[in-house]
């Protein structure tokens, strides 16, 4: 190998890298060559300042596994990465401009400062004190050096400051407060009659020219989308268990271990904990004599206990199991008899005097209630290195085949199909996002390419192909002609109804009562002390009826709340404003509510100032 390395060193093509190198050391000097290699690419300089590329992916890596954890099934298919990159480079930019901002101001941490603040984070703690192994594992698990996350949090905790004074500035005047809260618990007096849609019914008419030109505008509402047939493969655990023969033996051994868990004796204990310190040992002799003396040990767990959590409730720690608490704990815990106390146990966390409360023990389904879900477990079980095996198998064949007949015969999978696939999705595995999304994609659209395999749910895996593509089509008039009439009667009617109506409130404004109008109806029907949350009424009746301005005196103010079924007239009466002089609780609420928001809509727009002002350039 070393003769070959010799014998290539002295070739042509490793003169003119040595060439290339001289030449480049006498026009641009050895820096040019070291940066070249050294220096970090960048995805955007704001202000003059770099984001790298590292940078960026980290943060892009985070937030990806930010979206997979708020999902039920977390699925990568399912995350648009373009959308995500460009949400994570946007939110960088602006970060940069804060933190340049903050420096501008002199607001800035000592590294002091930032020891403090790591050591005081609880993450970074065992047992309650600073842990360096911890903070260098949290911090290489979030991706990052533990330089980069003491500039990251160098730079955080300056913009908050400035974030958080921003937001505190907010001011709202107790004259506004009192003002919304009057209108929410505003009352009003007002009086319905409703207009059917009978009494315009006879004038409708809609002609087969209103149709067709109503077609002809809305041509583009009336296209079938594209679609695709697709053939598919699909490999299940399931169904692959079907084919395991479990036995009678194994199925019982199973019943037994099952049993087991279910059947597990739980135990019910109280505690005090006495943490270890220069009076621990005076402290517990104390509790000790007080329990003797017959004082409650629930009351004592309250007093001196350090476990503040459980001395709220008397030390109860609930019923558990084996293998929740240290070894010595629970020693002691299942040496006990209901209502025995421990002699004092020593662990990692102090000295704890023990109280058995109470002992269950769970009671075992029969073998009868759980043998048919049991034996799906042990046959999918059986089934599953089976299924990691053609899983891989199926993902390889259907990569390098150009149909899905080589991996079907191989594999021994039926070929399925479906029609009318959009790109909305499907039915059954076409309901997978990502999967219909590569589905449309040009490889498998246009080239003709299988689908990559896609995981469509629990141990379900799917590749799939482009049988048929249909693409997008106008449907014709007369397939659509009677469901335009029916919108075009709705509308007509909606506006027939909205002209009589309003001819009513008219004759009623120039003095009219409803004897006076030609409509259908039984007279006014009072609504008196209404509420905004009145449910008896329709919701658009009630927030027409709260939106009309309040009436002079001895005045009525007439609104509409137009439905397709009928119009609504409404006489507005009378308002009354609520009384907030029993709300102080209320008021001061909401003030401070609005305060807030006032100062977040304050340091938004300090934000978007600052990204305006920034020079940003991206290569």
């Amino acid at each position: 190998m070393l003769q070959d390395i010799r014998e290539n060193a002295q070739g042509t093509i490793a003169k003119v890298i040595i060439g290339l190198l001289i030449v480049s050391l006498s026009i641009w000097g050895m820096d040019a060559i070291i940066g070249g290699f050294s220096g970090e690419p960048e995805v955007a300089t704001v202000n003059g300042e770099d984001i790298t590329e590292r940078d960026f992916l980290r943060v892009v890596q985070m937030e990806r596994q930010r979206h997979l954890s708020q999902m039920e099934t977390p699925d990568p298919a399912l995350l648009d990465d373009d959308q995500i990159r460009a949400g994570v480079l946007e939110s960088l930019i602006l970060e940069q401009t804060l933190t340049q901002d903050a420096a501008a101001q002199g607001l800035e941490l000592s590294d002091e400062d930032i020891d403090r603040l790591i050591t005081q984070m609880p993450q970074f703690q065992v047992d309650g004190q600073f842990n360096s192994d911890r903070f260098v594992a949290v911090v290489r698990n979030m991706g990052m050096g533990v330089g980069e996350f003491r500039r990251a949090m160098r730079s955080q905790f300056v913009v908050n400051q400035i974030r958080g004074a921003l937001v505190q500035s907010g001011i709202v005047s107790p004259e506004i407060v009192e003002n919304l809260l009057r209108i929410q618990y505003q009352t009003r007096d007002f009086r319905t009659v409703a207009v059917s849609a009978d009494s315009v019914s006879d004038q409708v008419e809609v002609s087969d020219e209103d149709v067709e030109a109503y077609y002809e505008a809305n041509a583009t509402n009336f296209k079938v989308p594209e679609t695709i047939d697709a053939e598919y493969i699909e490999l299940s655990l399931s169904e692959l268990a079907k084919d395991e023969d479990v036995s009678d033996e194994a199925l019982q051994a199973y019943y037994q271990a099952k049993v087991a868990e279910v059947s597990m004796e739980e135990r019910r204990a109280a505690h005090i904990l006495i943490e270890a310190g220069d009076d621990s040992e005076a402290k517990l002799t104390e509790v000790q004599e007080k329990l003797a003396a017959g004082e409650d040990f629930a009351e004592l767990a309250k007093t001196y206990s350090a476990d503040t959590v459980s001395a709220k409730e008397g030390g109860d720690l609930g019923f558990v199991g084996r293998g929740m608490f240290d070894s010595g704990f629970e020693d002691a815990m299942y040496g006990l008899e209901v209502g025995d106390v421990s002699e004092p146990v020593e662990t990692s966390y102090g000295m704890h005097i023990i109280k058995l409360l109470d002992v269950r023990q769970a009671e075992a389904p029969s073998m009868a209630a759980l043998e048919s879900e049991l034996r799906t477990e042990l046959a999918e079980k059986a089934a599953g290195e089976r299924y990691a095996e053609l899983r891989s198998e199926l993902a390889d064949i259907a990569y390098s085949e150009g149909n899905l007949t080589a991996p079907s015969q191989e594999l021994g999978l039926e070929i399925k199909e479906q029609s009318g696939i959009t790109r909305e999705g499907g039915n059954g595995p076409f309901q997978h996002a990502g999967l219909v999304r590569q589905l449309f994609s040009d490889d498998v659209l246009q080239d003709k390419y299988n689908t990559e395999l896609i995981d469509v749910g629990d141990n379900v895996s799917i590749v799939a192909r482009v049988k048929n593509y249909q693409p997008a089509s106008q449907r014709p008039l007369a397939e659509v002609r009677n469901v335009i009439r029916e919108r075009l009667v709705r509308e007509q009617t909606r506006e027939l109804l909205d002209q009589r109506a309003q001819d009513v409130i008219a004759k009623l404004q120039d003095g009219e009562s409803l004897s006076d109008v030609d409509i259908l109806t039984d007279g006014w029907t009072d609504h008196k002390g209404t509420t905004r949350n009145d449910s008896s009424l329709s919701a658009n009746v009630r927030i027409t009826a709260f939106s009309l301005p309040r009436p002079d005196e001895d005045a009525v103010t007439y609104g509409l709340a137009p439905s397709d079924e009928m119009a609504v007239i409404i006489a507005l009466d009378s308002v009354s404003d609520g009384d907030v002089e029993q709300k102080q609780d209320e008021l001061k609420q909401l003030q401070q509510f609005l305060a807030s928001q006032q100062g977040q809509r304050e340091y938004l727009a300090y934000q978007q100032f600052l990204r305006d002002q920034a020079e940003v350039s991206r290569p």
